[in-house]
């Protein structure tokens, strides 16, 4: 996971609109977090995996908590978030109970290629935010180090070992890049 800098948006006002960019497309990102996490729980809660709903349940309070954050920054910088939420909370949803569904395994690579995503972005947003706005590039940090953990965790309990890893793990990470170009600009 490392950060690419970004270059600087020329014109009036692009500093907004990249704030705007920036906080909208988080927002998203943690909405559709808490929402994967979710979907994951519920699968998982009456089984004999009933510790992976616990586990599922407690990573999406983290996330929550992400949520919570974005939720007061965009009221307080009066920024709208992404047009497509309702679209995102579905989708979440559904990738949580449908990697769920498919295994143990599945879901923790789920988790492991959304977090790897996630904070590949979040790094790369704290290395443009640190000279502007150093106080939302460390609460950015904190974030991503959550993020990182749930990573790792995920890596630890076997998400590498799920059927057909390599497809899975592709195809959930294009799916979060489309989702946060979409998510900045919409």
């Amino acid at each position: 996971m490392t950060a690419k800098p970004i270059p600087p948006r020329p014109g009036s006002g692009a500093s907004r609109r990249r704030l705007e960019e920036i906080l909208r497309v988080d927002h998203a990102g943690e909405l559709a977090a808490v929402h994967i996490y979710k979907g994951q729980s519920m699968v998982f809660s009456d089984t004999p995996k009933r510790d992976l709903s616990e586990q599922f349940s407690h990573m999406q309070g983290e996330e929550q908590v992400h949520l919570d954050a974005f939720e007061g920054l965009l009221r307080e910088k009066n920024i709208r978030p992404t047009a497509m939420s309702p679209v995102w909370r579905l989708a979440a949803l559904g990738l949580g109970v449908g990697t769920a569904l498919l295994g143990e395994k599945a879901a923790h690579a789920c988790t492991e290629a959304v977090e790897e995503v996630i904070a590949d972005h979040y790094a790369e947003q704290i290395a443009e935010l640190a000279p502007s706005d150093p106080e939302l590039a460390a609460r950015l940090t904190q974030f991503r180090d959550d993020e990182i953990g749930h990573h790792d965790r995920a890596v630890e309990q076997g998400a590498r070992e799920a059927t057909a890893y390599p497809l899975l793990s592709a195809l959930i990470k294009t799916g979060c890049r489309v989702a946060i170009k979409i998510s900045e600009k919409i």
